[in-house]
């Protein structure tokens, strides 16, 4: 693929809902413009997984088959720890404590978009690795602006994010965690 094509199909994937996008809506939501500090974690995050895997993940898999349901199983129990974290809080106003920068780094680094990006684009590209890994961090970026804004956009009767969005993110993360666990165990 070329730079322009890895650049847009990057995004494009990017742009899904997943457990990232889901803590960075809520922190939009909670926190407003605040939660845009928060991108620079994400961005950090997906290189550190991505680039390796880019050059050495299709060997490393390859040598340690059981390697992709251990990380699978890693990612979806983590995300539904975030959920039940998220379920738990018990008044409004407490979403960040379930939105922190070790959340949002960690749940990022699991992200199976992390292993789409880093086992099939980002090899796939004409370019050069670096070229690719500025396209991905500018792609990052943008998709997780829209998604802050996205949560700062939604409408809220109270200083804080009603209960109702937070238990809907919390059981959307849940559904993300299932769908990662049964994933992993298929293959």
């Amino acid at each position: 693929m070329t730079l322009v094509e890895t650049a847009l199909a990057s995004f494009a994937l990017l742009l899904t809902p997943g457990p990232t996008n889901t803590l960075l809506a809520l922190a939009g939501a909670s926190g407003g413009a605040r939660a845009l500090r928060l991108i620079p974690l994400a961005v950090l995050a997906y290189l550190l997984v991505v680039l390796p895997l880019a050059v050495i993940g299709e060997s490393l898999l390859a040598a340690l088959p059981g390697l992709r349901l251990l990380l699978g199983l890693i990612a979806a129990a983590w995300v539904m720890l975030l959920a039940l974290r998220l379920w738990r809080l018990p008044e409004a106003g407490t979403e960040t404590r379930a939105v922190t920068p070790a959340n949002i780094f960690i749940t990022t680094c699991l992200n199976p978009k992390t292993f789409v990006l880093g086992l099939v684009l980002l090899p796939d590209t004409t370019a050069g690795l670096s070229l690719a890994a500025a396209a991905l961090a500018l792609a990052v970026t943008a998709t997780s602006t829209l998604w802050v804004a996205l949560g700062a956009a939604l409408p809220s009767r109270h200083a804080h994010l009603p209960p109702v969005l937070r238990r809907g993110a919390a059981l959307w993360l849940a559904v993300l965690s299932l769908g990662l666990a049964a994933g992993g165990l298929r293959g």
